[in-house]
């Protein structure tokens, strides 16, 4: 077998390729779109290059067929409490069903870490935000949502069998937007809407400035310094949001306020799997056009949710069901989805799995996991800290 570093535009389209070669037969597998694969290994386009580096690995049986991928990273802003070592990250990695094969592609990974002063590596996760491209599946193979890897059964056994031991447990959420809410969401729901203090009130595109100050306010009181999750300006929201604006669908990406001041957020997207399904990876001028056309003609009846957060000092107030059932009010009547599913949530975060388990009618429909390799074999294994 032969181990090729990335260094050159073909050998970048080759990295692609494995990912194809691999899973082309998979019934569940949709192929990603190749500019935002090749993105996150562009400095000019992945600000995490500020604070570190990567590289790429193809791997070539002895009949020249490739066989398997991996790229490596590391990033001096990637830490998680309680770390005792630097931890450097793994990712983006297909390997046909060979344990040798793999074996040398995570030896390569975990060499170029340690000469970098790595004492571990997590993986499979991004070189960027965790909202992408982060986790192992395990359980629920069927239709990944756009940006979750999508990988075969056993995968997990290549990682295992290696010594990657479980950091922490992902679980998604899934449920029927059609049928009714429980009991206690509703309850909830009226207390809250008796009093003329509370409002909710879903994203208006013309309006995408306000509600990215918004989100922002939110997402950072919320979220930021927990579990490696950093600020966020409001900037880098407003940019995130205007890429969001052509697949948007305003009435499911909700916020509350109490006095007007924004106190929580539900932000929802149509599965653009069910639509990017049709191109093949591309997205060139011609595919830019088919999918508009691809997104007039072809029902998408699926939305995933990418963040569900209430600031600390509403927490438990029921704000959560009221912005549930707010939104129930208006997704129902559409008649136009028939599923829905979180992204996932991590076993360290046991208060967001209890919101995410009380949602509904809720089941876990998908559980992945983030794995860490110690480099140092005696030394001892801590899976990632409770929040």
């Amino acid at each position: 077998m032969q181990l090729t570093e990335v260094i050159s535009p073909k050998l970048a389209r080759d990295f692609i390729r494995v990912n194809v070669e691999i899973n082309k037969d998979q019934p569940n597998y949709i192929r990603p779109l190749d500019k935002d694969i090749q993105d996150i290994f562009d400095p000019g386009k992945n600000k995490s290059f500020r604070f570190g580096e990567a590289t790429r690995w193809i791997l070539r049986n002895d009949e020249g067929k490739l066989v398997g991928r991996i790229a490596a990273f590391v990033n001096k802003k990637y830490r998680t409490r309680g770390d005792e070592v630097p931890v450097g990250g793994i990712g983006f990695f297909d390997c046909i069903n060979d344990q040798a094969a793999a074996d040398l592609l995570f030896d390569v990974a975990k060499h170029w870490l340690m000469q970098r002063g790595m004492g571990a590596m997590d993986g499979p996760i991004n070189f960027g935000e965790r909202d992408r491209w982060w986790g192992l599946i395990v359980e629920g193979f069927q239709s990944p949502p756009y940006g979750m890897n999508y990988n075969q059964p056993y995968y997990r056994n290549l990682f295992e069998q290696y010594g990657f031991r479980c950091f922490f447990n992902q679980y998604c959420y899934g449920l029927d937007p059609r049928r009714e809410v429980s009991q206690k969401i509703i309850d909830r729901h009226a207390i809250i809407a008796k009093d003329p203090a509370f409002s909710a009130r879903h994203i208006r595109k013309n309006q995408l400035e306000k509600y990215a100050a918004d989100f922002t306010t939110i997402y950072n009181k919320a979220w930021a310094g927990h579990g490696g999750m950093k600020e966020l300006k409001k900037e880098q929201v407003l940019t995130l949001f205007k890429k969001m604006k052509p697949v948007m669908d305003e009435k499911i990406v909700w916020f509350v306020y109490h006095n007007e001041d924004p106190i929580a957020l539900f932000v929802n997207l149509p599965d653009l799997n069910q639509w990017f399904k049709y191109l093949d990876g591309k997205f060139d001028l011609w595919h830019k056009l088919k999918f508009l056309w691809i997104k007039l003609t072809k029902k998408n009846t699926r939305f995933t949710g990418l963040a569900f957060g209430v600031v600390p000092e509403y927490q438990g107030t029921g704000v959560d069901s009221y912005m549930i059932n707010e939104a129930k009010l208006v997704v129902q009547p559409m008649k136009k989805y028939e599923e829905y599913e979180m992204l996932w949530i991590g076993d360290f975060n046991p208060k967001m799995i209890n919101v995410a388990e009380n949602f509904g009618d809720t089941f876990r429909n998908r559980h992945l996991i983030t794995y860490r390799y110690l480099f140092d074999r005696t030394k001892e294994f801590k899976p990632h800290p409770i929040l």
